[in-house]
């Protein structure tokens, strides 16, 4: 299947992806790469997106009702006011994620790594959050009624620290590209 000239399918290389507004519902895009991509208004409802790449990807107001996200690596990813009802996210990585206004209602967050998000205002009804990470999230008017969150971590402790948001992690590579220039730099005029 091709969306705006993209191939739809397991595995693909989606990085940076314009598929904005994209009808993907239902679609198989397990261990895809959507490192960046624009899926702002995208409609993911039963998407099979299970240990997907979605670092720094952009799903503001993306409809993922019922969508497997398994094990997805939402780092950094824009999701402030997508619909994520009953959704899986069991031990998905939405560290530093904006779910700002998001409609998690009944998702499953088991072992999900909430570590820096932003949940303010986000609908967590009857979300499953047995052993998530929650240190240094905002919950501020988040709804967290009939919400299960039983071994829910919420201080600092043995915290999965494998992911930074993206473009922090860009910007110190390329900083340190430029010290270690400027370390051979003053090496060269000191010889």
């Amino acid at each position: 299947m091709k969306v705006n000239g993209y191939e739809i399918k397991p595995h693909a290389n989606l990085r940076g992806a314009n598929l904005q507004r994209a009808n993907l519902r239902g679609v198989n895009l397990e261990g895809a790469n959507l490192y960046l991509a624009d899926l702002r208004g995208a409609d993911l409802e039963g998407a099979d997106l299970t240990s997907a790449n979605l670092k720094g990807a952009d799903l503001w107001i993306a409809n993922l009702v019922g969508a497997n996200l398994r094990g997805a690596k939402l780092v950094g990813a824009n999701l402030r006011g997508a619909v994520l009802e009953g959704a899986d996210l069991k031990g998905a990585n939405l560290r530093y994620a904006n779910l700002q206004g998001a409609n998690l209602r009944g998702a499953n967050l088991q072992r999900a790594n909430l570590s820096d998000a932003n949940l303010e205002g986000a609908n967590l009804e009857d979300a499953k959050l047995e052993g998530a990470f929650l240190t240094g999230a905002v919950l501020v008017d988040a709804n967290l009624r009939d919400a299960k969150l039983e071994g829910t971590i919420l201080e600092k402790k043995e915290e999965p620290q494998d992911d930074k948001d993206p473009k922090i992690k860009e910007l110190e590579d390329e900083l340190k590209k430029y010290k270690d220039i400027v370390k051979s730099l003053k090496d060269l005029l000191n010889s």
